[in-house]
């Protein structure tokens, strides 16, 4: 419900951007600039699916809608040869799966506000037809080979833990809600909250509809991916199923599961995660990508071949990146992975004696706020490629790849809503850290009318993770930021993916550190390119970038003010609060806190704040469950006693993940701290 009273505790529209010394269009006059309301009309493509004969492309549109705060999903249709679209027609439709064959496509739909069902549409007669009458929203579709069955999985609530027995109420008194008991390991999870007691397990149903069979059973997650066979007998799926798996939740392998009696065979045995598996078109291999885990902040996914029955597994690609979403060449020869190479998501093709080849190059897709590396592929039977492609100043659309690697892209979702607005533009900058003299990746966005002959205030933005990266593409945020004057750097310190696991493991048990001194070369970059105002500098990030910005602030007084988005503040209290609590100690630290309390002190931003005199704003969603709010609000208590400029901004209903999902917050988290930089800005 789109709530405009209750969206922030400090909201102030476009008054930001008049302060930030831009001038405010009238509202009935078309304005040039990108700018708030533009924000709920964003459009983007996502699981684009290429039919097996590679004419016709489906893929999930998302359409911002003003009226819901939200965006609308419908599957569409492309066709290759021509870019005619056509919707599928069912409204709140997503993740589309072509039939073996390409005369039907599988997708989930909700209808008439009931749980989402498995859809069938036959591409001949234009018919849909619901297949599932499940209780739970299914996941993780899969066609068999014969295209009889689609499998599935599915979540199966579960008793729970039970201390004592209620007594009876009378009848018509009003009591307050019963008691909740927790008993299980994993209890919350950020986006979802307090977890039902339950369990996800296989299901399959007829492709004609019918009954769902459930498969797997037991205290177990079963189908972190899911695939089927060769020969359409059974189902290959990811699931942990370890003598502690919800401790140790990182260890899971690839199982075989019989799609009549639900027997399960295991077919990797290795300590780490197994997952992805993906059949050769004769099925005799299984692809699938994992790694040997050694415990380390960040390991990166390897591919991976076995024989059908699990024998003779072997690492095919040896490239120190991280390898995702293995797919089959129609001719079994080669294996197609996605992966990240400094900032930007590339497709490559691996043949079976292991040499890889890039295929195509500037993908995008995902979160529209910041410039997260992204984007979705998939293989059609001929080895046509479609991809989502986009950069600085487009988010994605559906493109093809050409025979050249070159991307012809097939939609302009954002066309007629960019007609006639100049964007910020993104531009590489190559930076070389005070610290060791580490190269390190970073861009520039610069404002609309940029003038080379000006300064300008700058805004440094910093990602979160750490274990992730930035990339030349949409940020909705940095877009606005630049409208409202200001040239925003971003940029991927030590600690980032996509340049390999030393690159990332610099900051191993010592996060955070000399990634501080990569951001200030990045800012000290910035500066010597000329465009920068040296007394006019703000910083601000989410996740573990609001931890950076804590730490910044912490170590150095050179910029005007701050704002700690969703940080972390102290170790100790994070490590048992946040959701993924039985895993972030053990990778990120070796120790618990009460073993070694003078690491989880020193790496803390909590332990520098008598050092602070910047005002910091902190920002915080307030259902977030990684990051938790009492976080955000140690940082805001500490910096009030010291009577250090502070403001504590709480974003109702959002989570950690979903911070900026809302277009309504966004806007508002984007013009509060517009506000709270102008409210320091040098005139």
């Amino acid at each position: 419900m789109f709530r405009p009273a209750m969206m922030l505790s400090l909201l102030v529209g476009s008054a930001a951007v008049a302060q930030a010394g831009q001038p405010v269009a009238d509202a009935t006059t078309p304005s040039h600039r990108f700018g708030p309301r533009d924000v709920f009309s964003l459009s983007q493509a996502s699981d684009v699916q290429i039919s097996p004969d590679g004419k016709r492309i489906a893929y999930t549109r998302a359409t911002g809608d003003i009226m819901i705060d939200g965006d609308r999903n419908e599957v569409w249709l492309v066709d290759v040869a021509s870019g005619q679209q056509t919707p599928l027609g069912v409204a709140g439709s997503s993740r589309p799966r072509w039939s073996p064959d390409g005369t039907r496509l599988a997708f989930s739909a909700r209808a008439d506000g009931q749980k989402p069902q498995i859809y069938v549409r036959w591409l001949a007669t234009g018919t849909n037809a619901a297949i599932t009458t499940v209780p739970e929203a299914p996941s993780d579709m899969a066609w068999s080979p014969d295209g009889r069955k689609i499998g599935f999985t599915m979540f199966v609530p579960g008793e729970g833990e039970k201390l004592g027995a209620p007594i009876a109420k009378p009848e018509g008194a009003k009591w307050a809600e019963p008691l909740k008991i927790i008993g299980q390991v994993r209890y919350r999870a950020d986006g979802a909250g307090y977890l039902r007691p339950g369990y996800r397990h296989v299901f399959t149903v007829s492709a004609d509809g019918g009954a769902a069979r459930q498969l797997t059973f037991g205290p177990y997650d079963d189908g972190r991916s899911i695939a089927w066979a060769g020969n359409s007998r059974s189902l290959l799926v990811s699931a942990n199923r370890g003598k502690d798996p919800e401790r140790d939740a990182q260890n899971s392998d690839i199982f075989s599961v019989d799609a009549e009696s639900g027997a399960l065979r295991q077919l990797t045995t290795r300590y780490g995660p197994d997952e992805q598996p993906a059949t050769s078109p004769d099925g005799r291999l299984i692809a699938f990508v994992g790694y040997d885990d050694k415990l380390l902040g960040n390991q990166s996914n390897r591919l991976s071949v076995m024989n059908a029955d699990g024998s003779n597994a072997r690492v095919l690609a040896t490239i120190d990146r991280d390898l995702g979403d293995p797919q089959w060449s129609g001719d079994g020869k080669s294996i197609f992975v996605s992966y990240a190479d400094h900032g930007v998501t590339k497709v490559a093709r691996v043949t079976l004696d292991g040499h890889m080849t890039n295929v195509a190059s500037g993908l995008a897709s995902g979160e529209l706020d910041r410039p997260y590396s992204s984007g979705d592929y998939s293989v059609s039977k001929s080895g046509a490629v479609a991809v989502t492609a986009g950069d600085g100043t487009h988010p994605g659309d559906v493109a093809i790849v050409g025979r050249g690697g070159e991307l012809r892209r097939l939609t302009n979702l954002n066309r007629d809503l960019f007609e006639g607005k100049t964007l910020g533009q993104v531009k590489p900058m190559a930076v070389t850290s005070s610290a060791g003299g580490l190269p390190i990746d970073a861009w520039m966005v610069t404002p609309p009318d940029f003038d080379p002959n000006r300064k300008y205030p700058m805004i440094l933005e910093i990602h979160g993770g750490p274990f992730s990266s930035y990339g030349p593409v949409w940020s909705t945020d940095d877009q606005l930021y630049a409208a409202a004057g200001y040239i925003v750097v971003y940029a991927n310190p030590r600690g980032s993916t996509s340049y390999g696991e030393e690159f990332a493991n610099r900051i191993h048990h010592n996060y955070p550190s000399e990634d501080y001194d990569d951001l200030m070369s990045v800012v000290d970059a910035a500066i010597a390119g000329g465009h920068v105002d040296p007394n006019a500098l703000f910083v601000t990030g989410g996740s573990g970038g609001g931890l950076l910005t804590a730490w910044i602030v912490g170590k150095t007084d050179r910029f005007k003010a701050a704002v700690s988005q969703k940080p972390v503040i102290n170790w100790t209290s994070e490590v048992l609060t946040t959701d993924g609590y039985t895993t972030m100690a053990k990778y990120w630290f070796g120790k618990m806190p009460w073993e070694d309390q003078e690491q989880y002190w020193r790496r803390s931003p909590l332990s520098l704040v008598g050092n602070v005199k910047t005002p910091t704003a902190v920002m915080v969603g307030e259902e977030d469950h990684r990051t938790p709010p009492g976080e955000a609000e140690q940082f805001y208590a500490a910096l009030q006693i010291r009577s250090v400029p502070t403001t504590l901004i709480r974003v109702p209903g959002a989570s950690h993940g979903g911070l900026a999902d809302r277009p309504s917050q966004l806007v508002g988290e984007n013009a509060a701290i517009l506000a709270w930089f102008d409210r320091y800005r040098p005139r």
